[in-house]
């Protein structure tokens, strides 16, 4: 190979290297970073409103901070402080510089939020409904801040530290720490405590997921039928929605079967199975929930 063909491979290997996707706008990063500030105060004010005042410590550094604040009498945006800061530094230097900045601005502005918000009244002194709507709210706050894709450090921190050298999974490491700190609420506050506090951190969970994917109100339906050509026209025509068809064989026959594949709104459902019903009685249809759908006809990213 001659020197220009070799200077053409290195220009090619390098475009080829280049992310691919629109570039994000100034716009773009600055509403990233709002996304941060915003989550982070969404989850302070669940933490001061519901939380804090009804000693239920969920899991994290906040869950810490309770545990420290009821035991040691430290307001809790100082015990973060103390935990985010060097958690931070050690992701930092074992972990690189990927995300640094957000997880910085969440690191500093959360127990700042916290602080801020601290005098603030609770509406509730019911554990079950502080433990439901603390964790509806700190999910909430959360996703926010994920969807700008950003970090409140903390515990997670230290999770993928542990992660990274260790090679425990993300999940199972998260879950570990939670659990630790939901444990030692249950010894330094109360079992109770301990109980409501799972509750919140499986309404935070469930919420986050909701934040991240959207509520399920797409389904997607797979038809196996003998007339797939009248069906196809049909969702086409009837239903007005796109279909596609994939190739299959049947398991015990050996024969080759089309199966359509159909990805409708909820209240679609009902009509796609009348629609199946009339032109095939004898169709095999699978519909179930599906959390996210992105494209024409659904949702833009």
């Amino acid at each position: 190979m001659d020197s220009k063909s070799k200077n053409n491979s290195r220009k090619h290997a390098k475009r080829s290297r280049r992310p691919v996707g629109r570039k994000a706008t100034p716009a773009d990063v600055i509403w990233s970073f709002l996304q941060v500030i915003i989550g982070s105060f969404v989850v302070a004010l669940s933490f001061n409103l519901f939380l804090a005042p009804n000693s239920i410590a969920s899991g994290g550094v906040s869950g810490i901070s309770i545990l420290v604040h009821k035991t040691l009498g430290i307001t809790p945006a100082y015990t973060q402080w103390a935990l985010n800061i060097p958690l931070f530094l050690a992701g930092l230097f074992l972990l690189g510089k990927r995300f640094a900045l957000k997880t910085l601005l969440g690191t500093i502005v959360l127990p700042l939020f916290v602080l801020l918000t601290a005098d603030w009244s609770p509406p509730t002194d019911n554990m079950l409904l502080a433990a439901i709507y603390g964790g509806i709210g700190v999910g909430i706050g959360l996703g926010i801040v994920f969807r700008g894709r950003g970090s409140t450090g903390g515990l997670d921190l230290a999770a993928q530290i542990l992660h990274r050298y260790t090679g425990i999974p993300l999940g199972l490491a998260v879950a570990c720490f939670d659990g630790c700190v939901i444990a030692a609420s249950g010894i330094f506050i109360t079992p109770e405590a301990a109980l409501y506090a799972l509750i919140g951190l499986f309404a935070t969970s469930k919420t986050i997921d909701i934040i991240q994917s959207g509520l399920p109100l797409s389904k997607v339906a797979f038809i196996i039928s003998d007339h797939a050509d009248l069906l196809v026209e049909a969702i086409l025509h009837d239903l007005d929605r796109g279909v596609t068809r994939l190739d299959a064989h049947g398991g015990y026959t050996n024969e080759k079967r089309q199966v359509l594949m159909v990805v409708v709104g909820q209240m679609e459902a009902a009509k796609l199975k009348q629609l199946v019903r009339a032109v095939d009685p004898g169709a095999f249809v699978i519909i179930s929930n599906t959390a996210e759908v992105v494209g024409q006809g659904f949702k833009s990213e």
